[in-house]
């Protein structure tokens, strides 16, 4: 009888306290890492570009959001050079009207 009782108490003994015995699932310490992020580069510098034109509402569409704000340097990656050259340009279209202060839905 003594070996029957030490048979049933290994089995309860041997299964883990967190109460997930029955999946064998492997866990990590951290998250594994699935997607890869782009890196950020200047545009601006990449495609050579030195002068930014106000004139040119088009291409500065694509640098505010829907809202009409100028979007931040840790979005686009543009360098802090060309970052300001971007909002007086953009500073300087909308004062000419040729873009919105403030829009719904610019896009």
């Amino acid at each position: 009888m003594s070996e029957e009782t030490t048979t049933t108490a290994t089995p309860a003994a041997a299964k883990p306290a967190g109460g997930g015995g029955a999946n064998n699932e492997i866990r990590y310490l951290t998250p594994i890492a699935i997607e890869t992020k782009k890196d950020k580069y200047c545009r601006f510098k990449k495609l050579g570009i030195t002068y930014i034109d106000y004139k040119d509402a088009d291409f500065l569409l694509r640098l505010v959001n829907e809202q009409g704000k100028i979007l931040p340097r840790r979005l686009t990656g543009t360098s802090q050079k060309y970052q300001k050259k971007v909002a007086q340009a953009v500073k300087r279209s909308r004062h000419l009207a040729l873009m919105p202060y403030v829009a719904d839905m610019l896009k």
